[in-house]
């Protein structure tokens, strides 16, 4: 049984109102929580350096080679 990778970043597709706090373009770290995405959110780490749950809709998941998400994942 093979397993399925975490995805643990997202690029910012959508910052309407939340100029200060999103980049369209820029990839953010995303945190787990089961009840943000029972609710459609994806929690991330946004420019204010503190987590927050966002629509889905404003992200693209993107999954990264793994050396590539260990350095970000160090860097944070």
């Amino acid at each position: 049984m093979k397993h399925k990778p975490s995805i643990h970043f997202a690029i910012c597709l959508n910052n309407q109102g939340y100029e200060a706090s999103l980049e369209v373009g820029k990839l953010y770290q995303i945190i787990d929580d089961e009840q943000a995405q029972g609710n459609g959110l994806i929690r991330i780490i946004d420019e204010s350096g503190e987590d927050y749950a966002f629509s889905t809709q404003r992200f693209y998941p993107v999954e990264l080679p793994q050396n590539v998400e260990a350095i970000l994942l160090a860097t944070v």
